[in-house]
């Protein structure tokens, strides 16, 4: 049997656009992936078709993704495909981090210590006041994801309309006190790990040989938020070769405002010339209702990209809900919640989603008053978590750190086995009670920890508790939990890659979506893509509502209507007459002509 036979496979269930993505001999290689276009699938076939026509070798692959999470379902995904060697997964961060201790481990030195917040460093410069530190942060991470260091920062924010707190010379003065008090103590951020193995590349014709031996074959996800500095590491792997596949979306391009450069993607077969490109549009999340919406809204503002065409059937019709007060808002949504909650409709098929941090926590102490369980993403980052804490101590504390990883690793599968056996009727009388929700995600939350510390093991050639911790703070920096039955309550961007079958987006005002500060045409585009972003999570039900007064803090203030709200009013009046007596298939595809 020939090889392209042996992975015959790997096209099966795949529609003419998947297929070709999958099999294309362009290099480099850009997939452009609608959401929900099944661009995950797409990507881990074309590697494991690859590996099985010989055309790579699986052990030099080397996949990039953004999240831990994301690393870890590719790692699993083709671990299901039948490649016998696994290639390498992880985020940026997470493979500079065990390169750069490999180089600094095999020249004898020490690694340095990992700065997981700048707000450790931060909050000590003089100047430098409490509720400035994260805005600070921030404007720091942009800058370094910029490539911009603090003598050219002024100019450049300047340049770019950066606004942050005390004015573009005060921020420069403090980046550069930041980063002589980081080097005076010995200490690297998550930036420098990019910044460090780029120059290390660029510099040491050894290492970069050997980085390029090792990693041949380069894949990168969501590449529509890779920034400069990433971009650059990505061209030191890369040297002088072609073989580089990317996948993204310029639709789902919201992360601007902390450094990432969409038009990497959007101009990408400009800057490798004879690169391929694929599009994805098949959609197999949405509903064609949900569709129509979502196309109207990157059609309003005259977006390029991807449209998004419908693959499943007829469902509800979105729903436009206007309120007299947040409170009211609040109160039909709990009402909402309650009414469709019930066997076979938990509450974590729901997700409440709004632009602001600040209307996340209002709502979910709202639903909680309720009485209605909510979980919040991104609340606390996984390394702070009280049982991660705990467990890291633990280890830290033992004699020898893989033993206590392997009594960690039984003591909480025991666990798990004997909840398990609770709930399927086999515990004995009188035997453990099946867990609480919070006991449920502390669980969750330690199993995780166990599977980290397996692939932990996997790329360290000589795994320690001090090293360990390092590693969990590089690879776990989306604050990823897991998390029981629950409604969701998110941000827009924190609901990035996400789905849900019922989506409730509150808070459509002026001022909110899009958000206030955002004048610039690219930064209004920005707030319509987030827009469209937030939309498209919904797969089966969709209500967007606002109100007329809302109150911050103590203050009550008169909102008015998003923009973005009165532009979905022709797909509206098609939705609402579609809902008409009249013959299915007609409506059906009246709705479908509007996507």
């Amino acid at each position: 049997m020939s090889p392209e036979a042996e992975a015959d496979h790997l096209l099966e269930g795949l529609n003419d656009e998947q297929r070709s993505a999958v099999t294309s001999d362009a290099s480099p290689l850009a997939i452009l992936a609608g959401a929900g276009s099944g661009k995950t699938r797409v990507l881990t076939r074309r590697i494991a078709y690859r590996a099985l026509t010989g055309v790579e070798d699986p052990r030099r692959v080397l996949a990039l993704t953004f999240t831990r999470a994301a690393a870890a379902e590719l790692g699993e995904r083709l671990g299901r495909l039948g490649l016998r060697d696994r290639p390498t997964a992880g985020t940026f961060h997470a493979v500079a981090f065990a390169q750069l201790r490999r180089h600094w481990a095999d020249h004898g030195r020490t690694a340095p210590a990992l700065l997981d917040r700048k707000g450790r460093v931060l909050g000590r410069l003089k100047g430098v006041k409490g509720p400035d530190v994260a805005e600070v942060a921030a404007e720091i991470d942009w800058a370094k994801a910029r490539l911009v260091n603090p003598s050219r920062y002024a100019e450049v924010a300047n340049a770019a309309d950066r606004r942050p707190p005390g004015g573009t010379e005060r921020l420069a003065d403090i980046y550069s006190r930041y980063e002589t008090e980081k080097r005076r103590r010995g200490l690297i951020d998550f930036d420098d790990l990019l910044w460090n193995l780029t120059r290390l590349l660029e510099t040491d014709e050894a290492a970069a040989g050997a980085q390029r031996w090792a990693f041949r074959h380069l894949y990168v996800d969501e590449f529509q938020d890779v920034n400069p500095l990433q971009f650059r590491l990505l061209q030191a792997w890369l040297g002088d070769r072609r073989d580089l596949t990317v996948v993204g979306d310029p639709n789902q391009a919201i992360y601007a405002w902390n450094g990432a450069d969409p038009e990497l993607l959007a101009h990408f077969v400009d800057r490798f010339a004879g690169a391929g490109e694929v599009r994805l549009e098949c959609n197999y999340r949405s509903g064609p209702e949900v569709l129509a919406l979502a196309n109207r809204i990157l059609d309003a503002g005259a977006l390029t990209g991807v449209r998004l065409r419908p693959t499943r059937p007829e469902g509800a019709e979105p729903a436009v809900l206007r309120f007299g007060s947040d409170t009211e808002e609040s109160a039909a949504l709990a009402a909402a919640l309650r009414a469709h909650h019930g066997p076979g409709h938990p509450w974590s098929h729901h997700a409440v989603l709004v632009r602001t941090n600040a209307l996340v926590n209002q709502f979910a102490d709202s639903l909680r008053a309720a009485g209605i369980p909510v979980q919040v993403l991104g609340q606390q980052p996984f390394a702070e978590l009280p049982e991660i804490r705990d467990a890291m101590v633990a280890l830290a504390r033992a004699p020898r750190f893989s033993d206590a990883v392997d009594a960690l690793e039984a003591a909480v599968l025991a666990d798990e086995d004997r909840e398990t056996g609770v709930r399927d009727g086999g515990g004995e009388a009188g035997g453990t009670a099946p867990r609480s929700p919070a006991e449920e995600t502390r669980h969750g939350n330690r199993l995780e920890l166990v599977r980290l510390a397996a692939e932990y093991f996997d790329q360290e050639t000589a795994p320690d508790a001090a090293g360990f911790a390092a590693w969990l703070t590089a690879s776990t920096g989306e604050h990823a939990t897991v998390s029981a039955d629950a409604v969701t309550v998110a941000t827009f961007h924190a609901a990035k890659g996400l789905e849900w079958p019922w989506v409730h987006l509150a808070g459509l005002e002026a001022g909110l979506v899009p958000i206030g500060h955002a004048v610039t045409p690219e930064a209004l585009a920005e707030e319509r893509r987030l827009f469209y972003v937030a939309v498209t999570r919904a797969m089966e039900h969709l209500t967007l509502s606002h109100a007329d007064r809302r109150t911050f803090g103590t203050r009550a203030q008169r909102r008015t209507v998003s923009p973005f709200l009165p532009e979905l009013e022709p797909v509206l009046a098609v939705l609402a007459r579609r809902s008409r007596p009249g013959d299915a298939g007609t409506r059906l595809a009246e709705t479908r002509a509007t996507v």
